[in-house]
């Protein structure tokens, strides 16, 4: 890590941060000339850092603020180390960094924590998952009262309509896609393919898989990250949010997995297109935990707004092959690179808590032997009787509070801080216009 510094004497400052429950940035400003104390050190702040509500204020009646004295944790290095953050003026260094308490246990507060336990119990079981996302996100005029798309460095044109797969819609936007190409090659964030979606200025990204999941759900935040700080210099916004445009399509963060085994073999590999036993455990799995889990995969008031019929979002809990109504899709292709796409989850998602929610219900129903229902065929959105996802904020709070199965998954302490802030927020929305919610999530999410 300090190598890194060494080979950019240019850096004067780093910044220091971890993903709270949001998934947002918490850390500090330190000079370059003390990076070295931090690399060995650490830093510390307080636990409740990590479990603030939307806004960054304290969660009122949690116990980490005054019945446990606001005491602190210390944060330390993750693995990632030191990378630039070229969305900044000046010349900085990001270090991600995450939560441990004073005897070195991690924290259970932690997203980052909860996803690496997950995976902790998968190499127990000689496996590997293997992760990637589909993020998709909108370029955003927000200098007026009504939210638009930018206008194009190209032509100075401005586009008033969705452009699916629109290589004219692209290259519209082509310095701002080269600098982000650049600017992912300099953090090491494997971006791939970038396409056009339907909805008004909407573009999607797919980040390359890793046999890393902590890796991956690192690669989407910090993407997430630098998508939206690139776009202010370029002049306009970038936003996940999940809804911005009733009349269009939502943006969604699809995550795609498969398992290997000790021998590297995918376990959903049969040879053929239905894939094998264990396929099938793992989409048991997904179906099970997915009412329960609604509020990792859709965790603030706007998110529900992209859940509806008929919107290319899914609202029944269905699975099926090549079905992209579905909820849980088996997408075609070469059987040796069978997987599973879990297309609930908005882009406005903490990426830590997702991954470690899908693998983590996915291994329970390996684990389980569970078997799914029959694979959904045609029209998911027109199948009566189907089991359906929460359809409000409040329902998913209270199903995500009283489920049986997520603390098989995620840390007791954690699903008690995140029901306490999804709580606090929805009291606090209530009293806020959709203009104002719409500011809000904008930038945050």
């Amino acid at each position: 890590m300090k190598d890194w510094l060494r080979k950019h004497p240019e850096v004067r400052t780093i910044r220091v941060a971890a993903a709270d429950l949001n998934g947002q940035a918490r850390g500090k400003r330190i000079p370059a000339r003390f990076a070295d104390k931090v690399v060995k050190d650490g830093t510390r702040f307080p636990f409740s850092v990590l479990n603030l509500d939307i806004w960054g204020e304290d969660i009122d009646d949690s116990p980490l603020v005054f019945e446990q004295g606001d005491a602190d944790g210390i944060l330390k290095p993750t693995e990632r180390g030191f990378m630039p953050m070229p969305w900044l003026e000046a010349p900085t260094a990001l270090l991600p960094i995450w939560m441990f308490r004073e005897d070195g246990r991690p924290y259970d507060g932690d997203p980052r924590h909860a996803l690496r336990s997950v995976l902790e119990r998968y190499k127990a079981r000689g496996l590997t998952p293997v992760c990637a996302v589909e993020l998709e996100f909108f370029l955003i005029d927000d200098s007026g009262k009504t939210l638009q798309a930018p206008l194009s460095p190209r032509s100075g044109k401005r586009r008033k309509a969705a452009e699916t797969l629109s290589i004219r819609a692209l290259d519209a936007f082509d310095t701002f896609f080269t600098d982000l190409y650049d600017a992912c090659e300099a953090m090491d964030i494997p971006a791939d393919t970038s396409t056009s979606e339907t909805g008004l200025g909407q573009f999607e990204v797919n980040l390359m898989h890793s046999d890393d999941a902590l890796r991956a759900a690192d690669d989407a935040w910090l993407f997430k990250m630098l998508v939206k700080g690139l776009a202010r210099r370029h002049g306009f916004a970038a936003s996940f949010m999940a809804k911005p445009y009733a009349e269009y399509s939502g943006s969604g963060l699809h995550v795609h997995f498969s398992v290997l085994d000790e021998k590297g073999d995918n376990i959903f590999d049969s040879g053929g297109p239905k894939g094998t036993a264990m396929l099938r455990h793992a989409v048991a799995g997904c179906l099970s935990a997915m009412h329960d889990s609604t509020l990792i995969f859709a965790p603030h008031a706007n998110s529900y707004d992209r859940l509806v019929p008929g919107m290319h979002a899914p609202t029944a809990i269905s699975w099926g092959y090549e079905n992209r109504t579905s909820a849980v899709r088996i997408p075609a292709g070469n059987p040796s690179a069978r997987r599973i796409e879990h297309r609930v989850a908005g882009g406005d998602v903490n990426p830590y808590l997702l991954l470690a929610t899908i693998l983590g219900a996915a291994l329970t129903g390996i684990e389980d032997g569970d078997e799914p229902p029959a694979p959904v065929t045609g029209n998911a959105y027109a199948i009566e009787n189907l089991p359906q996802i929460p359809a409000t904020w409040d329902a998913a709070i209270d199903a995500f509070e009283k489920s049986a199965v997520l603390p098989r998954i995620l840390p007791r302490e954690l699903i008690r801080n995140y029901v306490l802030t999804k709580r606090q927020e929805a009291h606090y929305l209530a009293e806020l216009s959709p203009e104002e919610q719409v500011e809000l999530y904008l930038d945050t999410v």
